[in-house]
């Protein structure tokens, strides 16, 4: 998040919850509000690092659901545990939203629902496809992969590349900068770079 610079921004939101205060719903333990945008800053404050509630510390593994959905990383997505690289993975995928001013990956089906399917499709269309080794790790995966290791079909894998989509900059620039995203948006975690590594990757230190 940013801080907000301009106070008349957050008196503006209170004047209009008390006229028109948002939807709620009154759940046994507590009360849930309806989300109600803040007005568009002219100028954004310094970012700030919050919402620590779920945060987990350390090498060790875990299972289950995490991160906001178009930013899961593959291991999350076929369910299967998860370590702090996944963290790395939310790098460049959020790198490439601030730079791009729009998603590397949506995970939407026609409908516009959340669809692991299509997330996946969306990662082969940019990565390949993962190894045969990732896809026997997890049980889920027989869901959209065969027992050969190869895609079922059922959902299109788009003609799309880094290149392609990317088109802010050319020659060397655009070089560095895929370059550097695909040392975090990699399907095995392990691959992935650390944050130590990535702090002397060409791309940053040319910015």
């Amino acid at each position: 998040m940013t801080a907000i610079e301009d106070p008349s921004i957050v008196a503006d939101f209170e004047e209009q919850e008390k006229s028109n205060p948002s939807l709620r719903k009154i759940s046994r333990d507590r009360v849930i509000y309806a989300s109600r945008k803040l007005r568009k800053t002219k100028k954004h404050g310094r970012p700030i690092l919050c919402d620590f509630g779920q945060a987990r510390y350390g090498s060790n593994t875990y299972t289950g659901d995490i991160q906001p959905y178009i930013y899961r990383a593959p291991e999350v997505v076929l369910r299967m545990p998860w370590n702090e690289k996944v963290d790395i993975w939310n790098v460049g995928v959020l790198t490439w939203d601030l730079f791009r001013q729009g998603h590397l990956f949506y995970g939407r089906d026609p409908d516009k629902e959340n669809s692991d399917g299509h997330h996946l499709a969306e990662m082969i269309a940019i990565m390949g496809p993962p190894s045969k080794e990732i896809i026997q790790s997890s049980v889920y995966a027989t869901r959209f992969f065969n027992s050969e290791g190869n895609w079922k079909r059922t959902i299109e894998i788009s003609s799309i590349s880094f290149e392609r989509l990317e088109g802010n900059l050319q020659g060397e620039p655009q070089r560095l900068f895929i370059q550097f995203l695909r040392k975090m948006l990699k399907w095995k975690p392990e691959e992935r770079e650390s944050a130590r590594e990535l702090l002397d990757d060409p791309w940053l230190r040319s910015s």
